[in-house]
Parts: C-alpha cells; sequence; structure tokens
C-alpha cells in the first residue's frame, strides 16, 4: 500500500478504510511514514474529519500499537480510575487530583503529555521538580500505583507508541483543534493503560482548544461514545478556560501552587471548584461513593487533613525527586532572573487566554517545535482574575522571564491579551456540564 494513496483518499473527503488506519498507525510507530507525510494526513483529517467508525479505529488501533498495562495481578483494593484534561493554561488540576483520589481509596496511573499548542502539559510540569523521572520503567510506574495510590508520568516508548509520535507531530504543524483526533489521542492512551473508570476535563473558551459550548459537547460526547467500545466507562466534565485557571501559568509557577493548594494554604475559588468536581466525578464513576455530595467531603477531607499532600509528597520521592521536595521546595524550583509585576487600571472584563499561553511560549516555557527544552523558571503568577479591579497594588500578572527584554514582549501580549471595564462582568458557573454514559 502507498501511504501517498491514504493522504489523498481523506484530502480528497473520501473514507479511510480499517486497513488504510492501520497501516498508517503501524508506520507511526515504527517510524516507516515520514514525519511530512503524518503531517499531509494529519491536516487532511483536520480539514475533513473522520467519522465515528474511522474515529474508533484510530482509537482502538494507536491503544495497541504497544503495552497494554494489567492491573489485576496487583490484587489492588481499589479502582483503577485516572483523569485527562483536554488542555488549558494555568491547568495544574492533575498534580493536585491525583494525590487526592489516591487518599480516597482510588489507585491513580496518571499517563500524562507534555504541552501541545498554547496550552501545557502535565509532564513538562512535573519536570520542574529536580529527580523527578516522568519515563519510569513499567516495573516502577507499577511498583509506585500499588504502594502509594498514584503516580504521574509522562508517555512512555512503549505505551500508545503511535499515538505518542502523532502527537508531537501534530503539535507543531497546526492540527490539534480536530474532535477525533483528541478522542483519538486521549483515549488511545487510557485505554492502554487498563483503567476501570476515566473522567474527562473539556475545556471551553478562549484559552481551549473547543472555543463554544457546542464544541465541547460535540468533543465530551465523542469521547464518552468512543470509549464506551472499548468498556471504559467515562464521565465528562465540561469547564470554562476563557482566563488562567488558578493564579499562575508556567511549569515552576505551578508547581507552587500546587503545593500551596495541597498544604490547604491557598485555594484559588475557580480551580477548587475544577479539582474537586473533578475528583468527585471519579469516586463516582469508579464505584467508590455513589452520590455527589458525600463525594465532594470526602475529597475535601483529603486535602484539609493534609492526607493528600503525603501522598503527593511520597509519590515525588518514589519517582525520584527529593525526598524533602515538600518542606524545601523554594530550594529545588528554577527562579526566573526578571521578575516583575504588570500594572493596570480598571476592572479586569475579560481575557484572551490562548495569547497569554502563547506568550509563556514565547518566554521558552513552551515548545516552538518538537523536542525543544524549556525554561522551568517562566511564566505568569499573581494572576488576576476577571472582575478584579486593578492598581498599584493589584497587578494583572506578575511575569516571570529570563531577561528585561523577554519580560517587556510578555508583558505587551499580556496587556494586549486583557480588556479593561468600569464596572465588573457577570461570570457563569466554571463547571457549566457533565456528561455521562447514559446521554
Amino acid at each position: 500500500m502507498l501511504f501517498t494513496d491514504v493522504i489523498r483518499t481523506k484530502r480528497d473527503g473520501g473514507t479511510l478504510s480499517n486497513e488504510q488506519i492501520r497501516f498508517f498507525v503501524n508506520g507511526l510507530a515504527d517510524e516507516s511514514i515520514a514525519a511530512e507525510q503524518v503531517s499531509a494526513l494529519a491536516m487532511a483529517i483536520f480539514l475533513n474529519s473522520l467519522n465515528f467508525d474511522e474515529t474508533a479505529t484510530l482509537t482502538m488501533s494507536m491503544a495497541s500499537s504497544g503495552t497494554v498495562l494489567d492491573w489485576s495481578d496487583l490484587d489492588l483494593d481499589g479502582p483503577v480510575v485516572d483523569k485527562h484534561s483536554t488542555g488549558g493554561v494555568g491547568d495544574k488540576v492533575s498534580l493536585m487530583l491525583a494525590p487526592i483520589v489516591a487518599a480516597c481509596g482510588g489507585f491513580v496511573p496518571m499517563i500524562t503529555g507534555r504541552g501541545l499548542g498554547h496550552t501545557g502539559g502535565t509532564t513538562d510540569k512535573c519536570e520542574a521538580i529536580p529527580g523527578y523521572n516522568t519515563a519510569p520503567d513499567f516495573a516502577t510506574f507499577r511498583k509506585t500505583v500499588r504502594e502509594i495510590g498514584c503516580a504521574i508520568i509522562g508517555q512512555t516508548a512503549d505505551l500508545a507508541p503511535a499515538d505518542r509520535r502523532f502527537y508531537a507531530i501534530r503539535d507543531v504543524t497546526g492540527t490539534v483543534e480536530s474532535v477525533p483526533l483528541i478522542t483519538a489521542s486521549i483515549l488511545a492512551k487510557k485505554i492502554a493503560a487498563g483503567l476501570d473508570a476515566l473522567v474527562m476535563d473539556v475545556k471551553v473558551g478562549s484559552g481551549a482548544f473547543m472555543g463554544t459550548q457546542d464544541q465541547a459537547r460535540e468533543l465530551g460526547l465523542s469521547i464518552v461514545r468512543t470509549a464506551a467500545l472499548a468498556n471504559l466507562k467515562t464521565h465528562v466534565l465540561v469547564t470554562d478556560m476563557n482566563e488562567v485557571l488558578g493564579r499562575t501559568a508556567g511549569n515552576a509557577l505551578e508547581i507552587a501552587e500546587t503545593l500551596r493548594y495541597l498544604k490547604n494554604e491557598d485555594r484559588e475559588a475557580r480551580l477548587d471548584a475544577v479539582v474537586m468536581g473533578l475528583c468527585a466525578e471519579m469516586l463516582i464513576a469508579s464505584g467508590i461513593e455513589a452520590d455527589r455530595d458525600a463525594a465532594l467531603q470526602k475529597t475535601d477531607e483529603a486535602v484539609s487533613s493534609g492526607c493528600a499532600l503525603e501522598i503527593f509528597a511520597k509519590m515525588i520521592a518514589a519517582l525520584g525527586g527529593p525526598a524533602d521536595f515538600v518542606e524545601k521546595s523554594h530550594a529545588y524550583l528554577a527562579v526566573a532572573p526578571v521578575i516583575r509585576p504588570i500594572l493596570a487600571k480598571g476592572i479586569l472584563a475579560s481575557v484572551d487566554t490562548r495569547r497569554i499561553g502563547n506568550a509563556i511560549i514565547g518566554l521558552g516555557g513552551g515548545r516552538r517545535a518538537v523536542g525543544e527544552k524549556l525554561n522551568m523558571a517562566v511564566g505568569f503568577s499573581a494572576v488576576a482574575a476577571i472582575g478584579t479591579e486593578l492598581d498599584a497594588h493589584t497587578p494583572l500578572a506578575i511575569v516571570h522571564a529570563a531577561s528585561d527584554a523577554d519580560a517587556d514582549m510578555a508583558e505587551a501580549a499580556y496587556r494586549a491579551a486583557c480588556t479593561m471595564a468600569s464596572r465588573a462582568p457577570g461570570k457563569a458557573s466554571i463547571i457549566s456540564e457533565i456528561l455521562t454514559g447514559a446521554d
């Protein structure tokens, strides 16, 4: 089979056969298909989409392109459950959620991605912790999950390798915002992880790949229905990404905010609502709890008791990070040489969050090319929420940069992303919808 024929089929609006899709996936996994040809098919799919059957075949083929994990031999005394986000700016939820759910009786083998487009990646954030190994062997991964309750790692070469390569190419070719490709990429990894249940956080808004509620719902239902073919029980929360989530955006800065959250020192309201909502849904989807109010109480107690923080510390140490990281994080996290406020007057009315994500890329905190090394220290802290009245004491944000020139660029980009007003705008609930298999 000639791969150029596969490209032409989708370029001309045709339907790919199961054989063509499997040929593509095999070529991704063994790298026999050149990157430029992969890019061409990705763009053809982006422009002409895939139907449900094509999406399902791509998903299952990528899931089985490498190792498929099985947890049954470990005799775990709780369900294996995970969460995945479609990506946002300042989205550090996974870092908090994994130890919280582990504290509630779940086992969370969280296999995460790197930054994609303007969005940050949990794998990159974990690598802001010195020594933290995001690519352990499977024996270490399984041992950590069994003994501690959770492990956050990056996608390994053995797990869904076809998706791993496709993901990296899509990131730098403008082909990210595709419902079938996002569906297949997410579920390939999660099916291969051998889960009992999955909860999805589908972001919607200016900082998300899904710009409208209808698009977010389309993606959510696509994920739920495709996952059902693999007998993976999946629930979806649709959450707002029209502003930075939490108070920080940038790898090391988000790790620092995660610690403040798990220490119960600073739980920014929107971030807390998403973390608690997703954690509770994981308990429900996995059967740990049947009642949402009881699930929310249980997850809140995991934080306030300090149990989730203790699990987070143990996970970091088990995966190669410092044993005293929680106590001495300031000594380990990178600090930018230029730190200064972005001042403004008025009330913050709206934010083009994608532009802020792109500003982080400009600072060196995100990638322009596959494999590019990141500056873990850069980004924004003290991020003002929409509706905040700004003055000399309350900035739009604080920029962390490698140089004054970089800080100037980031400040200009941040200001351009923000709209000011004389009165505070209304704000909708950050969780707009919950989708389950009954939808």
